[in-house]
Parts: C-alpha cells; sequence; structure tokens
C-alpha cells in the first residue's frame, strides 16, 4: 500500500518533502516519488497536483497533515471534478 506522508528534509529547520512512499518504509526511507514540499515556517506549499492525483486514484492514502495541507490547496476538489 503506498501512502502520500512528509519526509523532513531540514537539518535545523523543519522543511518537509511532500512523498508518496510505501507503508512498509521508514519516514526517511526510499520514496516512489516527490510530489510536493512544505516549508511550515515560511508557510509556503507546493504542490504537483496531477502526481497526487494519479496516486489518489490508485488508491495512495494522505497522512492527516498532507490531508490537511492538501484540502487547503483544492486539491481534493479536483479530484471530484475528475470522476
Amino acid at each position: 500500500m503506498v501512502k502520500l506522508r512528509l519526509k523532513r528534509c531540514g537539518r535545523k529547520q523543519a522543511i518537509y518533502r511532500i512523498v508518496a512512499i510505501d507503508v512498509r518504509s521508514r519516514r526517511e526511507g526510499r520514496d516512489l516519488r516527490k510530489v510536493g514540499f512544505y516549508d511550515p515556517i515560511k508557510n509556503k506549499i507546493y504542490l504537483n497536483v496531477p502526481a497526487i492525483l494519479y496516486f489518489l486514484e490508485k488508491g495512495a492514502q494522505p497522512t492527516g497533515t498532507v490531508h490537511d495541507i492538501s484540502k487547503k490547496a483544492g486539491v481534493f476538489t479536483e479530484l471530484h471534478f475528475n470522476q
């Protein structure tokens, strides 16, 4: 099963990549694809919406934080329009 989760990148400051990753791998493990970027300090979000929609249509489950970030960006409204 694939999940959309955060992967920490920053050493001193918390900066995260949003990745599609297998459930059995750890948080810093090898990801299937990078689908976004999140900086909570500067409150910047970049999402590759077509890639996120692709993984959601294939059955990927977003974690709670990724779900909230995607909801703010309006990804789920685009998912409903495509169906």
